[in-house]
């Protein structure tokens, strides 16, 4: 394994963040945050209603990421980290953090969304996330992923990429 210790598997709601970085984390024998568990109440219903969260929303929530990974033990954690400055923001409180974008086609993302069951994000926000997102820059520590292929595909991929330090795009 490179050298790489605490990675956050980042994409819009659908892309299967959930999913794959729980595989990871399994695989890797790391724990595993899901940072939809940590956002407060306020909002869960707010995005539950079809509102979207605001940057002020997610100040608190990615501050309680990065004091996830930054405990010392090697984790991976599920977060969409929609914009450079949220990435950025977790950057700086985690040195070394390493970021999967998952990537897949809005039709896609929109089906997955349709058919899961008792998750709060209702599919309506997809369009207002996909407008707020900010791939990854040159200058970001981490990769992009195909993740409209089969779950274990995906993994396979991130699992190798990391195990040998991989940072090309």
């Amino acid at each position: 394994m490179s050298g790489i210790a605490r990675v956050v598997i980042m994409g819009v709601s659908g892309s299967g963040k959930t999913a794959v970085g729980s595989a990871v984390a399994a695989r890797l024998g790391w724990r595993f945050v899901d940072a939809d568990d940590l956002h407060p109440p306020a909002n869960i219903a707010r995005m539950s209603a079809g509102t979207p969260l605001t940057d002020q929303d997610r100040a608190p929530w990615l501050a309680a990421v990065a004091q996830q990974l930054a405990s010392g033990r090697r984790t991976v954690a599920a977060c969409s980290a929609l914009k450079r400055v949220y990435r950025a923001a977790i950057a700086e409180a985690v040195p070394g953090v390493f970021f999967v974008h998952l990537a897949a086609p809005a039709a896609t993302l929109a089906a997955r969304m349709r058919t899961r069951e008792g998750h709060f994000m209702p599919a309506l926000l997809l369009d207002s996330q996909l407008s707020a997102f900010e791939p990854l820059d040159p200058g970001e520590p981490g990769i992009a992923v195909d993740a409209g292929r089969d779950l274990d595909s995906v993994v396979h991929e991130v699992v190798e990429r990391l195990a040998d330090g991989r940072g090309d795009r």
